[in-house]
């Protein structure tokens, strides 16, 4: 680290501890970098970009499984899904893994008033059917009224009938109760910004939108800004051929929607018409420019000179690509996320960081942004700590004092070797194979190898697949090269890496 770099820690560790900057958590669901500031020509995202513009933005940010609730769990305690031994929605891992501290709970018990609203936790037995209180939160976390009718035959088809379709732009003054969770949401953060300053501590404020995550229901005026002649299809909408079986999503849960039910797709590998795959997108990008406008008005109201702003998703999703849908894999589109980190005094214009990088950091970078606390301790193997991290801070990372880590971990369980009906979500009493994947610099790697859900142990002599992909030639990973000869050696090599785990990068 350099004399100048030391000289600037310094000052901004006097700054934060002067007067404890509010944080903003925005989170949003299945949601991948298709935003503008990300480079993607088709997002209309400007309020997303304008909070860019004077952010860190994290090119190779990845979840640690591509899915809602372990995913948010493992953000939210800086901990890994093998650590919270949740892979599904159906424990609480104050209850079956250990006590841990959270992070709103951490900011909490040093003076912060901790506030949710939306989807944070995911809701459910996951977070102890309360969002993790009494907690994690100051007060009672905020729901939208309106969630109940999200899964209702609400969506209007050709022939005027309602359907509990994939697809469903509507008017939202026709919707039950006149409005939609994500604005109920906007208008409660709204709510809670312009009424803070009567406190006397600075806010931990958590917002969860709901979308993009499905069904893709918004206000059928943002369809005009996605015409379809502006979609541009996938160029790898082909199922790869070496791709192992196990590795395989069937994507169940859009299968499952009204609309696509009529379609009478093949199980479990399709294919869907390009016509069906350009309409999926347009929605998907029109969900995303909808609640660009929800966070812009959310944005309006927060003091920047004050207040660190994190957004970022809980996992990616495709659309499409390798011919597949949804979440509930290793590959690129679900794990990679986009993370925008905004810091007064610590950065007026756009700064890219292409360093490798994990949602379990978020949770000790915030610590060493705001010096709430000593810095978080790395959590020790075979104890239980309430208080610490399985990721690494990313301060000295955006001050360029490190070049960030080596490489960084997703996973994600199977019931068996072949699709199947639960093969996108099973329940751990049927988890029979884990899917393991690291992802450098160069490749991902992947191996699908044996587990016992009885005590969470791992057989790696039981290999169902392997998948590496180079991303110099492949970024898109369709060509998979585990089974080549010429590559033994990096396969090889790639999978110690793997074996080793996170501790050892």
């Amino acid at each position: 680290m350099s004399f100048l770099t030391i000289l600037f820690v310094i000052s901004f560790i006097e700054i934060t501890c002067a007067y404890h900057p509010n944080v903003l958590l925005i989170i949003l669901d299945d949601f991948k970098p298709l935003l503008g500031c990300y480079n993607d020509s088709q997002a209309v995202t400007p309020h997303i970009d304008l909070l860019a513009s004077k952010s860190f933005i994290f090119t190779k940010a990845y979840a640690q499984q591509a899915l809602c609730a372990p995913s948010r769990n493992s953000l939210l305690t800086s901990r890994r899904p093998d650590s919270l031994r949740l892979y599904d929605f159906y424990s609480y891992w104050r209850e079956s893994a250990g006590n841990f501290t959270t992070l709103p709970q951490h900011f909490k018990q040093n003076h912060y008033h901790t506030h949710s609203v939306g989807k944070i936790f995911h809701p459910g037995i996951s977070s102890n059917y309360s969002d993790d209180q009494p907690y994690s939160w100051s007060q009672k976390p905020f729901h939208p009224k309106t969630i109940e009718f999200k899964n209702a035959k609400v969506c209007t088809n050709s022939d005027g009938s309602l359907g509990r379709n994939l697809i469903c732009p509507v008017v939202t003054e026709f919707q039950p109760m006149g409005t939609l969770p994500d604005i109920e949401s906007m208008q409660e953060a709204v709510r809670f910004l312009r009424n803070h300053p009567s406190t006397n501590k600075p806010y931990f404020l958590a917002v969860g939108f709901h979308k993009p995550h499905i069904p893709f229901k918004f206000p059928q005026s943002y369809l005009d800004l996605h015409p379809l002649s502006n979609i541009s299809l996938p160029s790898n909408t082909n199922r790869p051929s070496l791709l192992p079986d196990v590795a395989w999503n069937p994507w169940t849960d859009i299968r499952e929607r009204d609309d696509i039910k009529k379609l009478n797709i093949s199980f479990p590998y399709g294919p869907i018409s390009n016509d069906n795959i350009k309409q999926i997108i347009q929605a998907y990008y029109a969900s995303v420019t909808y609640v660009d406008d929800l966070i812009g008005k959310v944005l309006k109201e927060v003091d920047f000179g004050n207040t660190i702003v994190i957004l970022t998703g809980d996992h990616g999703w495709s659309l499409g690509q390798h011919g597949e849908f949804s979440k509930f894999s290793n590959f690129e589109e679900a794990t990679r996320v986009p993370l925008i980190i905004y810091v007064p005094h610590l950065s007026d214009r756009v700064i890219v960081v292409d360093s490798l990088v994990e949602l379990v950091d978020l949770f000790p970078t915030l610590v060493d942004l705001t010096q709430i606390s000593g810095p978080l301790e790395q959590c020790a193997l075979g104890e239980v700590m309430d208080v610490c991290t399985e990721g690494q801070s990313l301060l000295p990372v955006m001050i360029g004092a490190k070049k960030g880590k080596s490489a960084v971990f997703t996973q994600y369980p199977r019931p068996g070797a072949h699709p199947s009906c639960n093969s996108d979500k099973p329940h751990l009493k049927d988890i029979e194979i884990m899917g393991y994947s690291i992802r450098t610099r160069t490749f991902r790697y992947c191996e699908w190898v044996q587990f016992d859900h009885s005590n969470f142990t791992v057989n790696w002599n039981k290999v169902y697949g392997r998948e590496m992909y180079d991303h110099l030639i492949d970024p898109q990973e369709n060509l998979n090269l585990a089974d080549r000869k010429e590559m033994i050696n990096v396969r090889k090599k790639l999978r110690r890496l793997l074996i080793a785990g996170w501790r050892h990068i």
